[in-house]
């Protein structure tokens, strides 16, 4: 376990992080080479993972490897080791538009997760701080947006290839809990028709099959008018449609950036709140350390903390779990 955690449920000193990037996976079967981010704290042994899927927003570099510094600084200062790849599609790799997968990758930005747990050898022999400093038996999977729906089918939701109509199942065991940050909701009539028309591998999202213990984090305010005509409860599908265990955080006035979770003082957030992402941070990384280390307290702490008193950041309901 890292030392920067000392007793269970108790947040240590956020310790000094190494943060290296790019590590480059050669993959002569993907359009470009993978390109990583791994962060971790500089001390500390058998540190657990979590790999992060960005979104896929406006700006050039918060979709890449280069994203998401508020989370992962956090995470990583807090005893994670965290691995962003750039995705396929990813603005800053300015891919032709016909290569196939185009716009989003679904599938691909999937595997590259996949892909990034068979070669960890690898990682670590590009990052000789890392060596040997992995917990390879405590992973997790978190995602933001397009990353949410990533994350979502690592854990085990499915879709239907608009492609040729197979079912689509590219859950990885080798995870073992997950966070869903603004993630999509289900498909069908919930979407706009640009979207069910532009991007129909949403169509046909179904959650009932995802199992793995997972966060969702939705804001009440984060109405996505672009992808649903379903407003802000679509984004707790993930958590509505799915098995227990789960974990639901509803987090009060955030929109799609969830206070600004993609990067510091960004243009693209619109609800601009230093202390919303501190709130998301904190819980997240909290319910992760729980989930992988039975009989941690962390996420119990967090939950009494972020959710009661006068001005709470949100409420949290659970099913298939003890209710918090």
């Amino acid at each position: 376990m890292s030392e920067s955690t000392n007793t269970p449920g108790t947040i240590s000193s956020p310790s000094p992080v190494l943060s290296v990037g790019p590590v480059v996976l050669p993959a002569p079967d993907r359009a470009v080479d993978l390109q990583l981010r791994v962060s971790a704290p500089v001390t500390g042994t058998d540190l657990p993972v979590i790999l992060l899927s960005h979104g896929q927003g406006y700006s050039n570099h918060l979709s890449s490897l280069n994203g998401y510094a508020p989370l992962v600084n956090y995470w990583a200062a807090h005893g994670f080791a965290v691995i962003q790849p750039t995705h396929l599609s990813s603005t800053t790799l300015r891919l032709d538009p016909g290569t196939p997968g185009a716009p989003l990758h679904w599938r691909s930005r999937a595997e590259d997760m996949t892909r990034i747990l068979d070669r960890l050898d690898e990682i670590e022999a590009a990052v000789p701080q890392l060596h040997g400093r992995l917990d390879r038996s405590r992973v997790a999977v978190a995602g933001h947006s397009m990353g949410g729906h990533t994350a979502s089918l690592l854990l085990g939701a499915r879709l239907t290839d608009p492609e040729d109509g197979t079912e689509v199942n590219l859950a990885e065991p080798r995870i073992r809990a997950g966070v869903l940050l603004a993630a999509p909701g289900r498909g069908g009539d919930a979407l706009t028709e640009s979207v069910a028309r532009n991007l129909s591998f949403f169509l046909t999202t179904d959650f009932s099959a995802m199992t793995t213990p997972t966060l969702v984090v939705a804001g009440d305010k984060d109405t996505s008018p672009h992808l649903t005509v379903r407003g802000a409860d679509w984004h707790a599908d993930p958590y509505l449609l799915s098995p227990g265990p789960k974990s639901l955080f509803t987090l009060f006035e955030a929109e799609h950036g969830l206070g600004g979770v993609s990067g510091y003082d960004v243009a693209e957030t619109t609800d601009e709140n230093p202390e919303r992402v501190a709130a998301v941070a904190r819980l997240t990384w909290a319910y992760l350390r729980s989930e992988l280390y039975p009989g941690d307290s962390a996420w119990q702490a967090a939950c009494d903390t972020l959710t009661a008193g006068p001005s709470p950041f949100g409420r949290v309901e659970s099913k298939g779990v003890e209710s918090h």
